[in-house]
């Protein structure tokens, strides 16, 4: 049995942590809150460290030296970032849902989520490269 399907988030080691990322780059993402309503809405502006074709982190390791505002996702955090998107597989595994067939764990392909537009992948700009965060609203993401 695959070893998200037999051990919760906290039960996981680091190595099987960072394997159970798909690689979508979507918590990259800028988001805006509307404070009167609570509701949240996804940009298509993701962070300057995000390789908007890779969906990788620049500097992984020391990201938060260049953005010192990056949410280290951590198991305990996992329940309260309810911007993080459906098909997130620590989301998914939380919920106690399966990954979906297109992540590289189940298909044993890590360009299948890119392939099937499952990514930000060439559809985000920099955060660098935008004046007004609130004219890059989308309703693309799932």
């Amino acid at each position: 049995m695959s070893f998200w399907k037999k051990k919760s988030l906290e039960e996981m080691t680091s190595q099987e942590w960072e394997q159970l990322c798909d690689g979508c780059g979507k918590c990259c993402v800028n988001v805006l809150e509307d404070h009167e309503t609570n509701e949240l809405y996804q940009t298509n502006v993701s962070c300057f460290m995000l390789d908007t074709q890779t969906c990788h982190c620049k500097d992984y390791k020391n990201r938060k030296k260049f953005v010192p505002g990056c949410v280290k996702l951590t198991p305990k955090k996992v329940p309260e970032m309810d911007w993080l998107p459906d098909s997130c597989a620590y989301r998914r595994v939380w919920l106690g849902q399966d990954l979906p067939e297109w992540h590289h764990l189940v298909c044993n392909d890590k360009n299948r989520i890119h392939e099937l537009g499952k990514s930000v992948q060439g559809r985000v700009i920099s955060e660098h490269e935008i004046e007004d965060l609130e004219d890059y609203v989308i309703d693309w993401f799932d």
